[in-house]
C-alpha cells in the first residue's frame, strides 16, 4: 500500500467524505504569501518568506492575520492593527485567490474514484466561504461537492466538531459513516470530536509540525489513496 510512515487502515461502512480544502487538495501557500505581503506593504512592514506564513495557516484568516502581525508586534499593538491588517489582506487575496494554487498530485483521480464509488462529497474548510467557493470554481473541482463549507458559515470552525456534524446532518448519516480528509491536527481533532474516521495526508500544513505526531486513522500520500483504502 502506497502509504507514509503510518499505514492507512481500510475502513468500511463509508458512505460520505469530507475533505479539507488548503493544504489537502490544493497548495495555496503560494496565494496567501502574495496576498499577506501585499497586506504588509500597505502596513509599511517587511516581506515574510513563505515558510513563515505558511507555518500560520490553518485557523482561519483571523488566526492568520494576528500571527502575521506578531512577527513584529506585541500582543495589544496586533489588536490595534488587526481590524486594517484583515481588511487589507481580505482585499488582496479576493485579487489572487487561486492565481498562483495548484492541485495536489492525486486530487482530482481521487475524487473521481470517490464519485464512482457513490460516496457523497463534502468541502469543509476554515477559509471564508466566498473565497473557498470561488477557489474550487476557478480549479474546476466545485461541481463535485454537494456541501461547501467554509470557516464563517458557523460560529465554530474547525477544530472544533460543529462543521463537520453539519455535514453528517445534512447527509443523514452517523458520523462513523462519513470519513474526514485533511492535513492538519485541525482536521483530526475536529474528526476525532464528531465521531468520523479520519485520515491525514503527509504534504499539506500541519502548523509546521509532524503529521506523524496527529491521531489520525492513518497517512495517505494522496486522495487517490485515500479512495482506494474506503469502501460501502
Amino acid at each position: 500500500m502506497n502509504t507514509v510512515t503510518t499505514a492507512a487502515i481500510a475502513l468500511t461502512g463509508i458512505k460520505a467524505v469530507i475533505i479539507d480544502l488548503d493544504g489537502t487538495m490544493l497548495d495555496t501557500a503560494p496565494d496567501f504569501h502574495a496576498a499577506v505581503n501585499r497586506m504588509r506593504g500597505e502596513l509599511d512592514l517587511a516581506p515574510l518568506p513563505q515558510q513563515t506564513i505558511v507555518d500560520f495557516v490553518g485557523k482561519g484568516s483571523e488566526n492568520l492575520i494576528r500571527k502575521v502581525l506578531g512577527v513584529d508586534y506585541p500582543s495589544a499593538q496586533v489588536e490595534q492593527h488587526f481590524e486594517a491588517a484583515l481588511d487589507s489582506y481580505q482585499r488582496h487575496y479576493a485579487v489572487v485567490n487561486g492565481s498562483f494554487a495548484a492541485v495536489y498530485p492525486g486530487v482530482l483521480e481521487g475524487l473521481q474514484a470517490m464519485r464512482k464509488q457513490g460516496l457523497r462529497l463534502a468541502c469543509v474548510t476554515n477559509k471564508p466561504l466566498l473565497f473557498a467557493e470561488a477557489l474550487l470554481e476557478k480549479v474546476g473541482l466545485l461541481d463535485y461537492f454537494e456541501v461547501v463549507y467554509g470557516g464563517d458559515s458557523f460560529p465554530k470552525k474547525k477544530p472544533d466538531p460543529m462543521p463537520l456534524l453539519a455535514v453528517c446532518a445534512d447527509f443523514k448519516l452517523q458520523p462513523s459513516q462519513v470519513l474526514a480528509i485533511g492535513d492538519s491536527s485541525n482536521d483530526a481533532q475536529a474528526a476525532r470530536a464528531a465521531g468520523c474516521p479520519v485520515f491525514n495526508v503527509p504534504y499539506g500544513y500541519n502548523h509546521g509540525e509532524s503529521i506523524q505526531d496527529v491521531d489520525s486513522d492513518g497517512i495517505v500520500t494522496s486522495l487517490l489513496v485515500a479512495a482506494q483504502n474506503i469502501s460501502h
